[in-house]
């Protein structure tokens, strides 16, 4: 015969994965520019944005974006304290094309 699980696992498998994480606090920000690519094989896009609401309104910020982006788009940012590194290397698409 199976043994029941807790209640406490029970509870943690009803929602999906990492749904308490998006009910926080989501803060809107608009793409001002392009800066690069970036990742292993060129799939990340870094942008600056601006932070249209919450706490840090108005600030300029880079982040690291996957996935298809331009100008004007909005991203929905679950944090606005960490920014992301700046692109150094001179390649700007993947390894070495």
């Amino acid at each position: 015969m199976a043994k029941s699980q807790p209640k406490q696992q029970q509870k943690s498998q009803a929602g999906s994965k990492g749904s308490d994480k998006i009910l926080g606090e989501v803060v809107p920000a608009v793409v001002d520019g392009i800066i690069g690519r970036t990742g292993f094989r060129g799939e990340i896009t870094q942008v600056k944005c601006t932070v249209q609401d919450g706490r840090d309104k108005g600030r300029v910020m880079r982040r690291n974006v996957k996935g298809p982006i331009k100008v004007g788009d909005f991203l929905m940012l679950r944090e606005t304290e960490i920014e992301a590194r700046r692109i150094k290397s001179k390649v700007s698409k993947g390894a070495y094309t």
